[in-house]
């Protein structure tokens, strides 16, 4: 296995196919040090276990970098922060800048894969009714997908396009679903994805049990979508609660950059500015897992 991005059935059997070429192959215009420099990224992301996870999530956010790439620029916003920190107030707050800037490529990418997978679950209801009207005019299953590819909108045609591009190179419909699934995660998809594969196994009127999910999930979505209109003035309450000292430090900072300095200094008055931020993350945490409610 290699750091990269997660790759679907089809480029997977269009590299057997080409015997072993990679899809993005091309000429090494960057020389032996650009290899080495991958080769040390891939090689950090294996060691901390963080490669494979990493690159299933820029797949699920359809992020077009590889992991090592990911990586790269994590690193590199973390470099910058702690010299922005170290040159305006010293190491420990270059040390605080360096790990807020490394970790925002990671809320960047934990919110385009929510987004994305909140968006092709809203699709799925309309899916899932176009499936079973096709598959109720006589059309079998690659077919009906095919039809989904050509008048769904993003993300849902890119998905399904991929699953036809894996089928039209000689990979089984059922794995393809299967990869799709991974790729794009959600309980909704993974119970479609269940379905048509044991229906494909044990037989029985898949149009009727499509039909039934979609009603489902389309009441689940429902009721998820209330839970949020009856939460929202909490969910707000709780990023302004969080978000209020960080603008007002900043305010301040503006104003006089002056007053934080004996915070820095040695000294007992150098725990006071990280209980304060390990006190407003704690307090967050504590107030999303509350209005996180499972339907």
């Amino acid at each position: 296995w290699r750091i990269a991005r997660a790759l679907d059935p089809g480029e997977t059997r269009a590299k057997e196919y080409g015997g072993g070429l990679e899809f993005d192959a091309g000429p090494d215009v960057g020389g032996r040090g650009k290899q080495r420099a991958a080769r040390s990224r891939g090689f950090l992301a294996n060691r901390l276990g963080l490669g494979r996870r990493l690159a299933t999530s820029l797949a699920r956010a359809d992020v077009a970098l590889t992991a090592s790439e990911f990586m790269a620029v994590i690193l590199g916003a973390g470099v910058l922060g702690f010299g922005i920190g170290l040159w305006r107030l010293g190491a420990i707050a270059g040390l605080a800048l360096g790990g807020l800037f490394a970790f925002a490529p990671l809320f960047y990418l934990r919110t385009s894969q929510t987004r994305r997978q909140r968006a092709f679950s809203g699709q799925l209801p309309d899916v899932l009714t176009m499936l079973v009207g096709a598959l109720r005019a006589g059309y079998g299953l690659t077919q009906a997908v095919q039809a989904l590819v050509e008048r769904f909108p993003q993300p849902a045609s890119g998905e399904f396009a991929r699953v036809m591009r894996a089928v039209g190179l000689g990979v089984g419909i059922q794995r393809a679903l299967r990869d799709m699934t991974e790729r794009v995660g959600g309980e909704e998809l993974e119970l479609v994805v269940t379905a048509i594969n044991v229906q494909h196994e044990t037989g029985g009127n898949l149009a009727e049990t499509l039909e039934t999910i979609g009603g489902t999930i389309r009441d689940r979505i429902r009721i998820q979508r209330e839970i949020g209109v009856f939460t929202a003035q909490q969910q707000m309450t709780g990023y302004v609660l969080a978000g209020l000292p960080v603008g007002l430090a900043v305010l301040i900072f503006l104003m006089s950059p002056d007053f934080f300095r004996p915070f820095f200094e040695p000294g007992w008055a150098r725990l006071l500015p990280i209980a304060a931020v390990v006190m407003q993350v704690v307090g967050f945490v504590v107030m999303r897992r509350v209005l996180a409610i499972e339907v």
